[in-house]
């Protein structure tokens, strides 16, 4: 589906505020109401936009531990039995194939670091796992999870 300026103007209005009115992301846009529903609609239809949802703190909810964790595995492992393997562990909040030495980079959530060797121990006793080596958030410089890309809004 190809956007063009006015749908990159409504997902960045949406971005910004999930909870926008249709006329209120409207006037923003320069568009109806309707016009802006019937637009998100297609949006929706097509795949654009995936579906709406709250930010939240994850210190708030007790998860106050976030670590970067490098997977190292044997052989010639897939990805997708990568993914199959960590997708087990709610604390995997995402993970994705890199360059490099590594095979996959696991971003981890867990209450405390008790909590994250925890983790650790049972992601590195998963038979594909030769290794792992771990990074630990001290503190986010900075967090864009909703930005769009550079030029993918006016």
């Amino acid at each position: 589906m190809a956007f063009d300026e006015l749908d990159k103007r409504i997902v960045a209005a949406l971005v910004d505020d999930a909870r926008s009115t249709y006329a209120e992301v409207g006037a923003r846009v320069g568009l109806s109401a309707p016009a802006v529903k019937r637009r998100v609609d297609r949006l929706r239809a097509s795949g654009a936009i995936t579906g709406f949802s709250a930010r939240v703190d994850p210190s708030a909810l007790g998860w106050t531990t976030e670590a970067y964790v490098e997977l190292f595995c044997r052989g010639r492992t897939s990805p997708s039995a990568i993914a199959a393997a960590v997708g087990k562990h709610p604390e995997v909040i995402a993970a994705c194939t890199v360059t490099g030495e590594a095979d996959a980079l696991l971003h981890i959530r867990a209450a405390d670091m008790r909590h994250f060797e925890q983790v650790v121990e049972r992601i590195g006793a998963e038979p594909l796992v030769v290794r792992t080596r771990s990074v630990i958030v001290l503190s986010r410089l900075v967090h864009r999870p909703d930005t769009l890309p550079p030029g993918a809004a006016p």
